[in-house]
């Protein structure tokens, strides 16, 4: 086996199952738009309606919490040259609304009063707790954006949105004068002040950018040397000290749409230097819970095995992949520049990657994208070439049941970094994975989808330590067999990924109650 096919099986031999039997954004005064006079002549219409025929002729889209609008409710839309405040009152029906401008979003928010003083920091922090939540929005679709990362612009703290769109940010006292940034490949950044998010069901929507970029300057960058930059600006972008963490961990298993386990956990991270060393990743787990459904009548089960340290081996930065590392890798793999996106008000190359025509070793395939500017990766999203699927069903599966055959059907993996002060840190981890199984003399096959997912919440370079050998994870062991219980009143301060409907419907068949999502 050569050396390239070592690296490639380190990655892939972690992440098994174990099958058995059982630019800066201003805000602007309301004498702009908001003071702008329009005609409309639309009769009634529903509430949601009537703000999208305001978008249409404005060219600003809406901002708002869903508890304060009521999308569903009917409105008189006839106004001849009126201020748009004025329409604004009219079909919202409170005038305790207020209304802020920024870039071409309208905010609908109500004033929120200032907290209390705390009596006592430490009876009083979950008091002063305050919650932003809702839904990030494709402003022209309303489609929903997966994974996009929500943060806070001065210290850093975020969180990522789930599979529907869906987020929640615990907001401290002292981050009231922070500003929140929604970032989305292929989109222009949002900047929304704290002091006018606050509330539940929130409705973010992105605007998509297109940068026109000509033919010829995208025939004229050989991404060959593109991904050289980004090797040799590793120490620059990402750091060689030592970095802490702390994360959100979650992972699943769901036989066709039944929940069979499900897992999460607050992590802290010992991150080791990007450049040369010696120390390796390290994991301490600070709170987790499971659930499991697993009746003694399932003739099969699964259950994921080492989720914990494939997050941290995904870090392909860290550990470098065979399509983003130096020598023979690159020269087994195509590659091709097929866009320049925008993330966070900067150009990305969007560079495709799969097997060069007769090459044995390369598996993955999958698309990059690294920053015009400092060449530092900031998203990478593959999968295993399902050619290659069957062939490594060993490294996959471990303990297979004799009376099944099991095998993988789908691999795919997203790794992200945000961007901190001037360094780059691991920022989102995704697994989705799909088996098969069937049972000696039965027909038809039993369908599995696994997933795994890390979110990091906050990072920082001061005072980092490693932990003692006592303190950490089993992170190579089947994670959910290390959790007794789950219990539904549990994170507290910490920011977590709210679980998408399908999961969380799953959780009522089973009756579990989760309080924080119970009103």
């Amino acid at each position: 086996m050569s050396a390239n096919n070592g690296i490639i099986f380190k990655y892939i031999s972690a992440i098994a199952l174990l099958i058995s039997l059982i630019p800066s954004q201003e805000i602007r005064s309301q004498d702009g738009i908001l003071d702008s006079a329009f005609t409309f002549r639309a009769g009634t219409i529903k509430t949601v309606n009537a703000l999208n025929l305001i978008t249409r002729q404005t060219g600003y889209h809406f901002t708002y919490d869903s508890r304060l609008v009521d999308p569903a409710s009917k409105s008189e839309m006839n106004f001849r040259q009126t201020k748009l405040k004025t329409i604004l009152d009219s079909i919202l029906g409170k005038d305790s609304l207020v209304y802020s401008v920024i870039d071409q979003f309208i905010i609908i928010s109500r004033e929120i009063p200032s907290p209390p003083l705390p009596i006592a920091k430490d009876t009083t922090v979950l008091y002063n707790i305050k919650v932003i939540s809702g839904i990030i929005l494709d402003s022209e679709s309303s489609e929903p954006l997966p994974f996009a990362t929500i943060a806070l612009k001065h210290n850093g703290r975020g969180t990522v949105s789930n599979n529907n769109g869906e987020f929640g940010l615990k907001l401290m006292p002292d981050d009231r004068a922070d500003t929140i940034v929604v970032s989305y490949l292929g989109y222009f950044a949002r900047e929304i002040p704290v002091i006018h998010s606050l509330g539940s069901n929130f409705v973010v929507e992105m605007k998509r950018e297109f940068i026109s970029i000509p033919e010829i300057i995208i025939r004229n960058q050989i991404p060959q040397e593109i991904i050289y930059k980004t090797l040799s600006g590793i120490p620059r972008n990402y750091g060689n000290t030592p970095a802490g963490m702390t994360a959100f961990y979650r992972e699943g298993v769901l036989r066709k749409s039944q929940l069979q386990t499900y897992s999460e956990a607050v992590l802290q991270i010992f991150k080791s230097p990007y450049t040369a060393t010696l120390l390796n990743d390290q994991i301490k787990v600070l709170k987790s819970r499971k659930i499991e459904n697993i009746n003694v009548s399932d003739s099969v089960t699964v259950r994921l095995k080492a989720g914990l340290s494939t997050c941290l081996e995904l870090d392909g930065i860290r550990n470098s992949f065979d399509f983003l590392s130096r020598g023979n890798g690159i020269e087994e793999y195509s590659y091709r520049l097929t866009d320049i996106v925008s993330y966070d008000d900067e150009s990305v190359f969007e560079i495709e990657f799969g097997p060069r025509e007769g090459a044995e070793i390369p598996i993955f395939r999958g698309s990059m994208f690294i920053n015009t500017t400092d060449y530092a990766l900031v998203k990478v999203e593959f999968m295993i070439n399902p050619a290659y699927l069957q062939k490594m069903k060993g490294s996959f599966i471990s303990n297979p049941s004799r009376d099944f055959t099991t095998w993988p059907v789908s691999v795919k993996y997203s790794v992200s970094y945000r961007k901190i002060g001037e360094r780059y840190f691991l920022n989102h981890v995704r697994g989705d994975l799909e088996f098969q199984s069937r049972q000696k003399k039965r027909l038809f096959n039993a369908l599995f989808s696994v997933f795994f997912e890390m979110a990091v919440t906050s990072a920082g370079t001061e005072n980092i330590t490693r932990f003692d050998r006592e303190e950490l994870a089993p992170a190579h062991d089947v994670f959910s067999r290390t959790i007794k219980d789950y219990d539904p009143v549990f994170w507290g301060s910490q920011d977590f990924l709210k679980p998408e409907e399908n999961l969380l419907q799953a959780l009522k068949n089973m009756k579990v109650r989760l309080q924080e999502f119970s009103q």
